[in-house]
């Protein structure tokens, strides 16, 4: 019997313990959204860093999370990387097959990408400077002249060439038709999403337009962003440098959390809106 009893105090034991963990938990996220609501309340010139996990809630999957398109297909990676894209023409016929039935052509925007755009309605949100490709942010209704896409659209082609710029679309019907690499119709060169490749150098006039926003803002407010992708990520570092808060919310760490007043971890269709 008091062996009975022992093993019952034991259990009751952890059950407390947990409990407990979980109340400290809670405690913590309820303070960490009071300050982050209180960043947001108090900032008039606020610019958002948004990644991968704010498009992942709305079914487009990112590459190296658990359902990442590289962590399902490693190989997938060569369809990302300029030289393999320019020297193989394998994979740019696997590549235009993947922009075909790409998730970003029947996405739709979530919580998270509405209250970005209220936001902008409130007339607090300066710039969305983002490392997405989808147009999420624009379909959702933000003012496209406030989205800064650092990795560029995957709803335009460019030539490797001449730099004509073309809808996807346009070329997409013609990979239906049967091309399965389709050439420039100006030059006959390399055509490609007009996205940032790996081993490809980011549009600089595109990178100064988020330099700027990021050194004029006054909170920097980063979702869904990993911030391990330079120069992306030194965005935040720049803001901070120049004064600005900066607020973080992303599921896993990241390498600027320790700049960061407040740091949330919940889902972003969440959190988001509950900071307005």
């Amino acid at each position: 019997m008091r062996a009975g009893a022992r093993c019952f105090t034991h259990d009751r034991g952890r059950v407390t313990a947990a409990k407990v963990r979980g109340m400290m938990k809670a405690m913590h996220t309820t303070a960490e959204l009071t300050r982050a609501r209180d960043l947001v309340a108090g900032a008039t010139r606020i610019v958002a860093m948004t990644g991968a996990g704010i498009s992942t809630e709305s079914g487009i999957p990112d590459f190296r999370g658990p359902n990442g398109v590289w962590t399902n297909n490693p190989a997938a990676q060569r369809m990302f990387t300029l030289q393999s894209y320019v020297s193989d023409p394998e994979v740019r016929v696997q590549s235009w097959q993947l922009r075909s039935r790409h998730a970003a052509w029947s996405a739709e925007p979530n919580p998270a990408h509405h209250a970005l755009v209220e936001l902008e309605r409130d007339g607090r949100l300066a710039a969305i400077i983002t490392q997405n490709i989808d147009r999420l942010h624009q379909r959702a209704g933000s003012d496209p002249g406030l989205v800064i896409e650092l990795h560029g659209t995957m709803f335009e082609t460019v030539c490797l060439s001449c730099a004509d710029r073309r809808e996807m679309r346009e070329t997409l019907d013609r990979v239906e038709a049967g091309e399965a690499d389709p050439a420039c119709l100006d030059c006959g060169g390399i055509l490609k999403s007009a996205t940032i490749s790996f081993g490809q150098a980011l549009n600089a006039d595109v990178l100064q337009r988020g330099r700027d926003a990021a050194r004029s803002c006054d909170l920097m407010l980063v979702a869904g962003s990993s911030l391990t992708v330079h120069p992306a990520a030194g965005l935040v570092g720049q803001a901070a440098d120049a004064g600005a808060d900066v607020l973080v919310c992303n599921a896993s760490a990241t390498p600027y959390d320790d700049l960061a007043a407040a740091v949330l971890r919940e889902p972003l269709s969440e959190m988001l809106p509950a900071l307005l």
